[in-house]
């Protein structure tokens, strides 16, 4: 059985004005053209909705934004934190606030402590009712999880029901989890879906990423599940270069949201401080590669 959950969860950028003050009004546009484009969900407070520059205020005003302009649509707020109690603290918001689930990082540790890690969601899993995703993204968390503790996870708490691995070679080690525990955790990619035809391949169940052009995403694994391979990899290997270009390091969300507003869907393409604006030459360039890929 095809798990309710499978599909393309479109991370979320918080929008902000030029002021970098968020602009709330954009909110509902991102999320009614998730609905268009038939994203199964969405995710806010994640990494793509820049939550670690947000202030406490602002976090719940936009949790509540997000929840109250769904019309319908999963949402899956983040509530990662630096301490178990925080984490705890914005999960239970989460859950109060009528999110359908909440993706949960690992915090920052200053040496990798995989039996505290594992308290971290045990503790979060014993306070709500809601599912949990597991996020592995060494990239930003600084935490390596490996097979064997992800394993463990899934045998030992079972309100961790889903994993978003971003930790490549992400095909391979989704082959390596599943060997352990079958169809026991539905499993994510995200890294702007640069890998998510194998990953597909290999047994996720969708995306969860910020990458602009959604509807790209969601027809590629409604293909996948249908068995239209042929139909799936023309459609990647096709948008291929824009997901790459996306993917740039350290500008990659700068160019998401210049993507997004680009297509009209928030007012200014802002990004907060100390990050910086995106160079008009990239942008120049990424218009070109939008036209290219023929999405223009």
């Amino acid at each position: 059985m095809v798990d309710a959950f499978y599909g393309m969860h479109w991370m979320l950028a918080t929008p902000f004005m030029e002021n970098e003050q968020v602009d709330y009004e954009s909110i509902p546009h991102i999320i009614r053209k998730a609905k268009e484009t038939g994203c199964t969900g969405v995710v806010g407070l994640g990494v793509m909705g820049e939550v670690a520059r947000l202030t406490d205020d602002e976090r719940s005003l936009i949790a509540e934004k997000i929840i109250s302009s769904s019309d319908g649509v999963p949402v899956t707020l983040g509530t990662t934190a630096n301490s178990t109690i925080a984490a705890i603290h914005y999960s239970k918001e989460a859950e109060r606030l009528g999110a359908s689930a909440v993706m949960v990082s690992a915090p920052t540790m200053a040496k990798t402590n995989l039996e505290t890690l594992f308290s971290h969601y045990d503790r979060l899993a014993k306070e709500i009712s809601i599912p949990i995703v597991m996020q592995d993204y060494p990239q930003t968390s600084g935490v390596e999880m490996p097979v064997d503790f992800i394993t463990r996870v899934a045998n030992e708490i079972p309100q961790v029901k889903y994993l978003k691995l971003e930790d490549p070679p992400t095909p391979t080690k989704i082959s390596s989890i599943k060997s352990r525990i079958g169809d026991r955790l539905g499993i994510f990619g995200g890294l702007g879906g640069v890998f998510l035809l194998d990953e597909l391949r290999r047994g996720s169940i969708g995306a969860m990423t910020g990458f602009a052009y959604p509807e790209v995403l969601v027809d590629i694994c409604q293909h996948m599940k249908m068995g239209e391979i042929s139909e799936a990899e023309e459609l990647f290997y096709r948008h291929l270069p824009l997901i790459q270009f996306e993917q740039q390091e350290g500008i990659g969300l700068a160019i998401r949201k210049s993507g997004l507003h680009h297509r009209g869907l928030i007012k200014f393409p802002t990004v907060r401080a100390p990050a910086g604006q995106l160079a008009h030459e990239t942008r120049s360039e990424l218009e070109a590669v939008i036209k290219r890929v023929g999405l223009e």
